[in-house]
């Protein structure tokens, strides 16, 4: 991921790891520097309020600090009561979870080992020294998880590197394996990670782990001088489980990236294609949507045309043997309040390229477009949970639940946990199911959230034998894990990336 926002738009951020208080769901927008982050809403500012209020009434009962008591599995499910109290009951969470640690403590021993692959995982390598990307931090800490920067790690790039990556995915959430991601840039000191160190990262993960837990892209740049040599390469020497690409081109410089390209062009893409179908690696994720609310003017020569689906439909159907993952469900984040663009869904049942590409199957006949939710869902849950219940209906009816992929784009915005808590406990209302034809969700370990959270994905990438035997606590990142809760840490509620001031 990079920085879309110009210096006037980054200018109306804060660190989201320095604003607001540590609350285990946050309670603004977090922006990864990909989109504007909302100022925090009067009703977001309603569920801080009454977050705090609910909180310090059951620390005091219980004996213990607000702060401590928020990160417990009780402050996070209070956290949720809160939500329902001021968005209307979205979220599935009884009156003792939140106040009986107890009640608290079996569900979390309930569901801590159902299988949750998240397929869009990020960090940074030891030497990366391109520090616009604590913006990231800054706007997560505004928006989504206030007081994510009150840790050791302060703003600095330190929180994005490998060692908090490992405790924040596998230590401090339930993510089982997890498929680790990078960026291109036309300036390559600005790479993430190169394709080497990213093999290089998984298998170091699975070493330690003696099993599966960590799988890896190479990233793609089409129309780059070399590319197509770095892609042999990676075919021959790299062997990743998948591919990632930015039609958008050069994602931290997007104002003037050089490189932006088609899904459907036949005289530069396709010839990949052949490659990738040849070698066998036929997945391939595309970054798609998450502009600034000003893209159509700030963004010059079109290039923003990029990041929609446009180009998807035409590749899909030339292309069968290719499975296209859209990363973000292609989300363009509001250029307003959240409120009356869920009015306006409620009214047209349309959302913003996300439903564009939710009609590519029905329109055009294929079935090898699926959707990775990463940002997107975390994005919406804190904005707006009616209309993150609108995104989750629109995706699910339009790919299938089995064409929807987890996804947290973690560690930019700390541990995942807060976002699989959520999940497993959002339900599409009754009379939005109605109204615009949505199955429900259902229960946290029922047929849809399984194949989302894990079941798909595992398929995907033939993983299922491997998903069903693993006894996740006896590996070895299983091992470490318990030696580390048995210390009696709790998670740091610290979210990374940008908010808004105000």
């Amino acid at each position: 991921m990079g920085i879309f926002l110009s210096k006037r738009e980054l200018a109306a951020t804060q660190p989201a790891e320095t604003v607001g208080f540590g609350s285990p769901v946050p309670t603004r927008m977090v922006s990864n520097g990909e989109f504007n982050p909302l100022p925090q809403t009067e009703r977001q500012r309603q569920f801080e309020a009454r977050l705090k209020e609910l909180a310090e009434a059951k620390a005091r009962k219980l004996g213990t600090t607000r702060r401590n008591f928020l990160r417990t599995s009780c402050g996070m499910a209070t956290a949720f009561v809160a939500l329902n109290d001021v968005f209307g009951p979205h979220f599935a969470v009884s009156p003792a979870e939140a106040a009986e640690p107890e009640a608290a403590a079996e569900r979390a021993e309930r569901f801590k080992g159902q299988f949750i692959l998240d397929d869009q995982l990020h960090f940074v390598r030891d030497d990366y020294r391109v520090e616009d990307i604590l913006f990231l931090a800054k706007y997560a800490n505004q928006h989504w998880d206030p007081g994510l920067l009150n840790d050791a790690y302060g703003l600095s790039l330190e929180r994005y590197k490998f060692h908090n990556f490992l405790k924040e995915v596998y230590l401090d959430s339930d993510t089982k394996i997890g498929l680790l991601s990078g960026a291109p840039f036309d300036n390559q000191a600005e790479w993430f990670l190169t394709n080497d160190q990213i093999r290089q990262a998984a298998e170091l993960v699975n070493s330690i782990a003696r099993s599966k837990r960590l799988l890896f892209h190479s990233v793609i740049t089409p129309k780059q001088p070399g590319w197509m040599e770095e892609v042999d390469r990676c075919i021959e020497v790299v062997k990743p489980n998948s591919w990632k690409g930015y039609t958008i081109g050069d994602p931290l410089n997007v104002k003037t990236t050089k490189y932006p390209w088609r899904l459907d062009d036949e005289a530069a893409v396709y010839p990949f294609y052949e490659k990738a179908v040849k070698a066998g690696i036929t997945t391939v994720c595309i970054h798609k949507g998450l502009l600034p609310a000003d893209y159509a003017t700030a963004i010059p020569d079109g290039a923003w045309k990029y990041a929609t689906v446009a180009d998807l439909a035409k590749a899909a159907k030339d292309w069968p043997q290719i499975n296209f993952v859209i990363y973000h469900s292609a989300l363009r984040p509001f250029a307003e309040s959240p409120d009356p663009a869920l009015a306006r869904f409620e009214q047209t049942g349309y959302i913003e390229w996300v439903s564009d590409l939710a009609e590519i199957p029905a329109k055009h006949g294929v079935g090898n477009v699926y959707a990775d939710i990463g940002t997107s869902f975390a994005m919406a849950a804190t904005a707006n949970p009616r209309f993150c219940a609108a995104l989750m209906g629109t995706l699910i009816k339009g790919l299938g639940q089995d064409h929807v992929f987890w996804g947290t784009d973690s560690v930019w915005y700390g541990s995942p946990q807060w976002q699989i808590e959520a999940f497993r406990r959002l339900e599409i209302p009754e009379d939005m199911q109605k109204k615009h034809g949505f199955a429900p969700l259902g229960a946290a370990d029922g047929p849809v959230k399984t194949a989302i959270f894990g079941g798909n994905a595992a398929a995907f990438y033939k993983l299922e034998r491997h998903a069903e035997a693993t006894p996740w606590e006896n590996d070895g990142l299983g091992l470490i894990k318990a030696a580390y809760l048995g210390h009696g840490p709790a998670p740091s509620n610290t979210a990374y990336g940008y908010v808004a001031r105000g």
